[in-house]
């Protein structure tokens, strides 16, 4: 396979920064996360860094940029003309403007198209598998970084990954054959999010999300290996990590993990010739894991009718709703990892995050990635994921922050 590395391309991409008028442009920014991330990168950017804002109504624009001292771009996210002559202004787009599926198409083309680094938080899954299709290659060649599911979904379980597979490597000279993470959080949906998962409940179907190997280069495989590593439905009992019930985000965070370990597959990186990822909650015990399944069961029943939509979009926030200030605070993620080596011998660590995952979480990770992709040479191109674009220098990065804290634990 070729590099995912190119000289050439850093090149094209330090004329790019030199010749844009912004650095960074959030685009959704009068959303509820996209407020936060405005806020976020005014505080945390090195001085002299041009942000702006984007969205389609103005007035909601400068409610939120004038407190801010920032500009903004008006342009609607189906006005493709509009959307371009946004993008071609920036070398970073950061996007927080979903569905995705719904509103995500010009911006992501046009970011390609123009050679600019796109950023999002989508976990729609299907949405991103047809990304690649239309842009990994062309990415690639011209050294754009496209790095979608940049949030809670799916970095703490990407670079919490690639913490374990370094950790065996130093320490056990050898390969992973497989790392098993358990989440512990507490926290709750804004309307964003809900209206994403309404959404692929909408327009995709099961199959399209059932696919364990969705998001690999290939995402074709044998029935044994899609037996192997399918979604797991019920309670289990780890040796390491206790009682374990499926987590809802699972879906959605191992397909990124394994687009990672295949895309790593040929490189000194390489995570292990047999390597395998699963991810679940962690539960108090037996009764509690079922209790949890049967819930994300109904869950994703109603996701999958009609009716179910229909009910949780009556009943749960409207987009640009979302937690208050206090219960953002209040929450937090707790992920501990089992990696087991080649020869068996399994390594513990944890990742701690305050702060609700959605909210809180998702706009630490995303406004220290952009700032990581704008100050960053050498990246790779192509639709990629955190651990691949970015890797050990966004760890480092939110671990800067004093708000991650990643570690083995003996």
């Amino acid at each position: 396979s070729t590099p995912l590395y190119s000289s050439a391309a850093s090149d094209v991409y330090k004329r790019q920064v030199h010749m844009a008028e912004f650095d960074i442009l959030i685009y959704g920014a009068t959303g509820f996360t996209g407020s936060q991330l405005a806020k976020e990168l005014h505080d945390q950017a090195p001085k002299g860094t041009r942000l702006a804002l984007g969205g389609r109504n103005a007035e909601k624009l400068a409610k939120v940029a004038e407190p801010l001292g920032l500009p903004v771009v008006v342009a609607d996210a189906m006005d493709k003309a509009a959307v371009d002559a946004m993008v071609k202004r920036a070398s970073v787009v950061v996007t927080t403007a979903g569905p995705y599926a719904m509103y995500g198409d010009h911006v992501v083309d046009s970011c390609v198209a123009h050679g600019v680094h796109y950023l999002d938080i989508t976990g729609e899954t299907p949405w991103v598998r047809q990304v690649i299709d239309r842009h990994h290659e062309s990415a690639k060649a011209q050294g754009t970084v496209v790095l979608p599911c940049c949030g809670f979904d799916s970095v703490p379980s990407d670079l919490g990954v690639l913490f374990m597979v370094k950790r065996v490597r130093e320490r056990l000279d050898q390969g992973t054959k497989s790392v098993e993470a358990a989440f512990s959080i507490k926290g709750s949906f804004n309307g964003g999010t809900l209206a994403s998962g309404l959404n692929i409940g909408e327009k995709f179907k099961a199959k399209d999300l059932a696919n364990p190997f969705l998001l690999n280069p290939d995402p074709k495989t044998s029935r044994e290996a899609w037996s192997a590593n399918a979604d797991p439905k019920g309670p289990v009992t780890h040796a390491q990590l206790g009682s374990l019930a499926p987590f809802f985000m699972g879906p959605v965070n191992t397909r990124v993990v394994r687009r990672s370990a295949a895309l790593l597959a040929d490189s000194p990186q390489s995570y292990g010739p047999e390597f395998s990822y699963q991810e679940y909650m962690r539960m108090g015990g037996t009764v509690s894991a079922w209790g949890a399944t049967l819930a994300m069961g109904a869950m994703a029943a109603g996701m999958a009718k009609p009716a179910g939509r229909s009910l949780m979009a009556r009943f749960g926030p409207k987009p640009g709703e979302g937690p208050s200030e206090a219960d953002m605070d209040g929450g937090f993620v707790k992920v501990r990892y089992a990696a087991t080596a080649m020869d068996g011998q399994v390594l513990q660590g944890q990742l701690k995050a305050p702060g609700d995952p959605g909210n809180r979480v998702t706009v630490r990770i995303l406004a220290q990635a952009a700032l990581c992709v704008l100050e960053g040479e050498d990246l790779p191109g192509g639709v990629l994921t955190p651990a691949v674009a970015l890797g050990q220098r966004l760890q480092d990065r939110l671990v800067a922050t004093g708000k991650w804290e990643m570690k083995l634990l003996d």
